[in-house]
């Protein structure tokens, strides 16, 4: 005989016997008790499979090496080793009817179908083919061995069978318990059952301590034996009839007919997916839930693998004894089994973070690239120092496309702008731009950016790339809240932008077509062809030296970088990718929203008082911040310099061993020698001197470089 390994033991098994049955050939239980169907119904057989948690072990074949993990008592199950990421297939087929099931009706119906023409195909999970799912389309999901199928049906016919009813009793739970016809099938497998005993509705308790050793009868007799043959009845197969109940299906056989409702359960574990007991329910009852769907909202009972396949006909009978009228069964939830994640995503690729319109051009340059602010950015381009240098002395490109861009206009446009921003924007003129922080209601700081006025009734905004998902959201939230009349334009993703910075900036500028009077100074824009892309020129600086920024459609991008790395490289140009930007800024002082701020950082704890106005009657956030204005300040954002290697971002910040911040950005400067860093820390005095990694670090002035802003001006 072969060998599988169950929970680290191998154990043999005979040619064609399922898991299952292989653990019972061995003298265990598949999972870890309850009574045993064989027929895919329960869950009482669940394991983790080669990995893969809560596969049916009555439906997986025996195989030499497959390794067997039962589901943990308590925990919640884990497939205990590296994540698998294996890709699976996903093929779509299409027919005009579809027959789900092939015992005897279902070949019936398959039957009728071929003769009234129809081009029919019957799946059944014997076969390999389980329905695991069915959706508007009307679309079936089904697994197979070669991967997951998809069949679009004009028709569908359910002819899934009746399942056998498991007991609601005391030590229901116990190892040892089949249906009559897992017991037939474990029968014919060769495997002995011991000693039997077969009950019915008299069935009142199972005893015994892991294995069943005795069950008691209403009568009151006690029957000893080794294994039970329950036979209580059968209930409809009816959970993808339950899925999806604007699907039009045609139920038929065993499936649609009625069946009784089994007594109404006086103890016992009801629910054995999810262990609920009949005490359970009583006590969601007590409380006023008394409706089916309530009472399985509140317990959780038929949410399991099963979805209610087991529990529902005693479900309905115990809220059809409290309640006096018998309920329909709740729509079960897609899917009928568990899917892995791969499964579940079989044919559908969705990468959720951006590429910038440069994203070939950075890999062609060798770019290492990262995932920030819901895009993927150059990190650096081999070496980060050599980029920071070629910004401080020469002329470098940055790929700032990621940055959130808005057009906003309307007669109500200042006014709109002038609720949202804590900062005054009336007096912005035409070709001139302005710094601004975004607050929330709390008057914490939300995102911050750009205002550039376009003319009299138009602007262009901009936002962080971590914010520009949600900046859109955002402003329409508030204008349609005031009711003000203001057309907004998000061209985050039709629009590019490079960043052209260093001090050779503007001779790049030169060569690249734009005159002395066509490039604007420090915080105007102008729009004039770069290097024959017409552009929207925006003069700022985020790196601290000369730095324009080019924002254009993204049709231009490739066309508009390449040109400007050619007419560059007399100067020395090279790019720069998020490493050396997070460097210069560092040394700058400005802060990243989400790095350096937290969720309740207001613009005074870091030290931006100046990006408000407290004189004007009312923004977003003013009545927080002057709530808050003579409040203890004792948390603010501080810089700190000290000998390197510099500290991870994240460290402890200490003073005199007691824990007083962390540091939130970091960076060996390669101009001072020396470590800079920004961090939050409590408000000490005397405390000029702190611990960071176990070193002494010194509170330093911020900005770290050209305090006075000479050399963004130049």
């Amino acid at each position: 005989m072969s060998r599988v390994v169950y929970d680290g033991a191998p154990i043999e098994y005979a040619q064609g016997d399922s898991l299952a049955v292989a653990a019972l050939r061995s003298g265990q239980h598949p999972a870890r008790g309850g009574t045993l169907c064989l027929a895919g119904d329960c869950g009482n057989c669940v394991a983790i499979v080669d990995g893969t948690p809560w596969v049916r072990t009555c439906q997986t074949t025996a195989r030499a090496g497959t390794v067997v993990k039962r589901h943990p008592n308590g925990s919640h199950p884990s497939p205990g080793g590296p994540e698998q990421h294996a890709r699976v297939a996903v093929r779509h087929r299409s027919a005009d009817h579809v027959v789900i099931g092939s015992g005897d009706s279902g070949m019936a119906a398959a039957t009728a179908a071929r003769a009234a023409g129809d081009d029919v195909l019957v799946l059944d999970a014997g076969d390999g083919n389980e329905v695991i799912g069915v959706f508007d389309g009307p679309t079936i999901v089904v697994r197979t061995a070669d991967g997951v199928h998809q069949i679009h049906a004009h028709h569908i016919t359910l002819a899934t069978g009746a399942a056998e009813l498991h007991p609601v009793v005391p030590g229901n739970t116990l190892a040892g318990l089949y249906t009559a016809k897992a017991a037939a099938a474990v029968r014919v497998a060769g495997i002995d059952l011991g000693r039997t005993v077969t009950v019915g509705a008299e069935l009142v308790a199972i005893r015994g301590e892991g294995t069943v050793s005795s069950v008691e009868l209403a009568d009151g007799t006690t029957h000893e034996c080794d294994s039970v043959i329950i036979e209580l009845g059968s209930a409809p197969r009816d959970v993808l009839a339950r899925m999806a109940p604007m699907v039009p299906v045609t139920v038929v056989g065993p499936a649609a007919a009625a069946h009784a409702l089994p007594p109404c359960p006086k103890e016992g574990v009801l629910c054995p997916c999810g262990k609920i007991t009949v005490e359970d329910l009583d006590g969601v009852w007590a409380k006023g839930f008394q409706e089916l769907e309530l009472v399985k909202r509140s317990s959780l009972v038929g949410v399991g693998t099963c979805q209610g396949g087991m529990c529902m006909p005693h479900l309905r009978a115990f809220v059809a004894d409290r309640s006096g009228t018998i309920p329909e069964p709740f729509t079960a939830r897609p899917a009928a089994r568990q899917l892995t994640l791969g499964e579940a995503a079989a044919g559908y690729h969705i990468d959720t973070f951006r590429r910038s319109p440069l994203h070939q051009e950075h890999l062609a340059l060798g770019a290492t690239l990262d995932k920030f602010g819901g895009w993927f950015r150059p990190w650096n381009y081999g070496d980060a120092v050599a980029e920071y240098w070629a910004v401080r002395e020469a002329v470098s490109l940055g790929d700032v496309s990621t940055l959130g861009k808005m057009i906003v206009s309307g007669p109500d446009v200042v006014e709109a702008l002038e609720r949202l921003y804590p900062n005054h924007v009336h007096d912005i003129k035409v070709g001139r731009s302005r710094y601004v922080l975004i607050l929330n209601e709390r008057g914490h700081i939300l995102d911050d950016g750009m205002i550039l006025r376009d003319a009299e009734d138009r602007f262009t905004l901009t936002f962080t790339s971590g914010g520009a998902s949600t900046a859109e959201m955002w402003v329409r939230d508030w204008i349609e809240t005031w009711g003000l009349r203001v057309h907004v334009l998000d061209r985050t993703v039709s629009h590019g932008a490079i960043n052209v910075t260093g001090p050779l900036a503007a001779e790049l500028m030169r060569r690249a077509g734009v005159s002395d009077d066509d490039r604007p100074k420090f915080l105007q824009h102008r729009r004039a062809e770069v290097a024959g892309i017409p552009c929207h020129i925006m003069r700022l600086s985020f790196t601290g030296e000369t730095s324009f920024e080019l924002h254009h459609q993204i049709d231009g991008s490739v066309a508009l970088w390449s040109e400007l790395m050619e007419l560059g490289r007399p100067l020395g140009i090279k790019p720069h990718g998020l490493q050396a930007l997070f460097g210069l800024r560092t040394e700058k002082g400005h802060i990243i929203v989400g790095q350096d701020t937290e969720l309740d950082s207001s613009p005074r704890r870091v030290n931006m008082d100046w990006a408000v106005k407290l004189d004007k009657p009312w923004f977003v956030g003013r009545e927080a911040l002057l709530r808050t204005a003579t409040l203890p300040d004792e948390r603010r954002l501080f810089g700190f310099t000290m000998d390197g290697p510099a500290p991870y971002e994240g460290s402890v910040i200490r003073v005199r061993g007691e824990v007083v911040g962390h540091v939130t950005s970091s960076w060996d400067s390669p101009l001072f020698g020396k470590a800079v860093l920004m961090g939050w820390q409590k408000r000490l005095p005397h405390a000029d001197v702190v611990e960071i990694d176990g070193r002494e670090a010194h509170v330093s002035t911020v900005p770290f470089y050209d305090p006075e802003g000479a050399r963004a001006r130049n």
